[in-house]
Parts: structure tokens; sequence; C-alpha cells
């Protein structure tokens, strides 16, 4: 597998010491690159790409699981599904004996955070499309758990076990589990009092063999499966924070979640926001289009941003209305919802909410050529059903390495702007 190490430093701007006030302006946290969906001969890693469809639609189907469990409703045209598992077939590749199932391939985007007093750092996943915090626990005992930082609540003087227990069930059928903790939680000098997460005594073998340590939801409260405010929500609520603001940067070199506001030397003019449907507590917007060309193939929808998320989906009928708009476009798999376009021959794509489009540069929309040499690429928008209904897209870090990305809690919007 290939993926590059994480080194993890907070930068604070605009001020000296995130304690010499109460509330800060705003801190920046480098994140780590992901690799690729392209293998090294330049073809696409089909069977990485449909292990994500396979994660994605578990992640969601539990969020609505958990939303209706909180006292929320689905919206209109969603609705409750199976969750699927990986087949045996599919958790390794073809090549070798290295897993296919692991969360740190083309899903996370990496940095550190501390839990407890004094501080236990763990390396995280930030995830907008998700509302807990989970670490694992040094009561873990299972093979997965080996190599992994530990949260040891004794150690901490802050800690204080809850009610309840968390569990999270992943792709390959193995699950996150373990008891309910409050705690002190730092990121960048941030610090949330009494978050609550949990400390994992079981781990899911997708997260044994990666870096990653754990995660931390940053959507809204009504999908948290520990019916309690996610990280950022609680440093709004304890006016840690001066403005319920966080901003994404993701590219191959240099990605950054802002805390508390937008980093100015990101992105260039104003930031575009968009309302979004915090019912749904996720970031959902409405009112977009897609752009090909001259084109506007599909209008009207709504659209999940969502940083744990690595391609773009679209409603099957509807992706394929997309690639219509594409000369030279061919189905690649009809069954998974993959099209092909001729490689050096892409028109201008991208999305639009009403104003400016937000262009997807073709390297970006590249998941690699069908065949060693070949003139015909997948791209990175896929067709599938992951129960949202007919009307609802989902746009990964394939859209969001486009743009400078801010999520708003005190506008309730979504906002994209262009990167510097």
């Amino acid at each position: 597998m290939i993926h590059t190490s994480i080194a993890i430093f907070a930068t604070f701007a605009l001020c000296t010491s995130a304690s010499s006030a109460a509330q800060a302006p705003g801190v920046s946290i480098e994140l780590g690159e992901r690799s690729s969906l392209t293998r090294p001969d330049g073809t696409f890693d089909y069977e990485s790409a449909d292990l994500q469809s396979v994660k994605i639609h578990n992640k969601y189907q539990q969020n609505f699981r958990n939303l209706v469990a909180n006292g929320g409703n689905l919206p209109d045209g969603w609705e409750l599904r199976e969750l699927r598992t990986v087949p045996e077939t599919m958790q390794k590749r073809a090549s070798g004996s290295e897993p296919l199932i692991d969360e740190d391939h083309d899903t996370e985007w990496e940095g550190n955070i501390a839990i407890g007093t004094p501080g236990q750092t763990f390396l995280v996943d930030f995830d907008t499309g998700s509302g807990d915090l989970w670490v694992p626990s040094s009561a873990c005992r299972d093979v997965n758990c080996l190599g992994k930082q530990k949260y040891n609540a004794a150690l901490s003087s802050t800690s204080s076990r809850k009610n309840g227990t968390f569990t999270i069930r992943y792709a390959d059928n193995s699950t996150v589990s373990g008891p309910i903790y409050t705690d002190s939680v730092t990121v960048a000098g941030l610090t949330a009092k009494d978050q609550y997460f949990s400390p994992v005594e079981t781990l899911s073998k997708s997260f044994a063999n990666g870096p990653v340590n754990g995660i931390v939801g940053l959507a809204y409260p009504g999908i948290s499966r520990l019916r309690k405010d996610p990280f950022f929500t609680t440093l709004i609520k304890q006016g840690t924070v001066s403005a319920g603001v966080f901003a994404i940067k993701l590219a191959t070199v240099g990605s950054t979640l802002f805390l508390g506001g937008t980093d100015t030397t990101k992105y260039t003019g104003d930031i575009e926001y968009h309302a979004v449907n915090s019912s749904a507590s996720v970031w959902l917007t409405d009112g977009a289009k897609t752009v090909v060309g001259a084109l506007n193939p599909n209008t009207g929808f709504q659209a999940i941003i969502d940083s744990g998320t690595k391609l773009m989906y679209g409603p099957p009928n509807a992706v394929q209305t997309f690639y219509a708009a594409i000369p030279g476009s061919a189905v690649y798999n009809a069954q998974r919802g993959y099209y092909s376009y001729p490689c050096h021959a892409l028109p201008a794509i991208g999305f639009s909410w009403g104003g400016k489009t937000w262009e997807v540069t073709s390297g970006n929309f590249n998941l690699g050529a069908t065949e060693v040499g070949g003139s015909q690429c997948v791209g990175t928008l896929v067709g599938h059903d992951f129960g949202f209904g007919p009307n609802v897209w989902l746009l990964g870090d394939s859209f969001m390495k486009n743009v400078y990305t801010a999520f708003s809690f005190d506008k309730n919007s979504v906002g994209f702007a262009t990167l510097a």
C-alpha cells in the first residue's frame, strides 16, 4: 500500500497562543496526504474504488439510523436499507496479500488531537460526513489494536465514564465498539471540555493496517451515534471559537483544516455561501446543477459536501445524463455506475449553485485509464444509489480539491472560494 506518512503540526493564526484569550480567532491544522485510486501503471484501481462505494453506503445508512434514533426525520426520498458487507474475494488485492479493507487508503484527511489531562495524542480522520469521536482504548486487546495509540482513562485527571456503549459496524462486517466517556479534547490548542467520545475496546480490521487511530466527526449533532454534540459544536457552545465556521483546503500537498473561521491566505475573492438543510444533519446544499461545456445536463438537485468521501456520486440515471453530454463517453461498468471518456478531450466540467461555476479539473476528474496505454479514462463521478432518492448527489474530495470549502454553523451554509 502506498501512503504518505503524516507530519502534523498546529499553526496559530492571528494570535500567539490559543490560551491567551477566551476565544480563538482561528487555528490551522495541516492534514496528511491521501494516496490515489490510480494504479502505478496509470490504470483505474477498480477494486479499491468499488470498496469505497460499499464503505460510503454503510456510512450513510448508519447516519440515517442515527438521525431516526435521535428523534429526527429522514428527508423525503431517503430510505433505510441493509448495510452491505464486502465479499471476502474483495478484501485482498489480486496481486498479493495487501488488504483492501484499509481505512487509510483514500478515505481520510488526518491530523493530531489530544485527549485528556495531560493530553494523550492520536492521529485521527476529520470527517464532515459523520458526527462522533472515537479512538482505541488501552483496554483493547484484539489484534487490530496492535501498534495503535490508545486512550488510558486512568492517566487523565479529567476523564469521566458515562452510561451506555458505542458501536459501529464496518463494511468488512467487523465493528468498532466501546464504552462512553467525557474528557478534554484539544485540537491545535482549542479545547472542548467534557467532550463525549468512545475509547473503543474492539477495533474493526478496516483500521488495522493504517496509521489512523480514530475519527472526529464534523457534521451536525443529529447523526451522532453518541447522541451528543460533536467536537466542533462543543467548541462553539463553550465559546472557545469566535466563529462557528471551519474550513478545509484539500490538495496533494498542503491540505489544511481551519477551525474558528477561514484562512484568507488559502483563497482569493469572496466565499460564495449556500444554505444547507440542517434537518438532514449533514452538509446538504440545495439548487445545484452540473456544467459540461456550455450545457447544464442536471439541474435543481441537492448535494452533500463530504470530506470523508473520495469520489463524487449521483443517482444512476442523472449520472448517465451527465456523461451523455461528454462526447466519446462510454459505460465502463453499468452495474457499478462507472463511465469512461476520452482522456485528452474532456470538456470543462463543474458544479454551480446559481453563482460561479466551480470547475473540476481534468486531473481531479480522472481516475486512470481503462487499460494500460489506453485513450479512455474512468471518471470520478459514479452513478450509485445510496438510498438518498433521485435528487441527492454526494460530492467528496474529487470536488473539494478544486475549491476552498467553508462549513458554517453560524449561517447553516456551505461556502466555496477560489484557491489561492
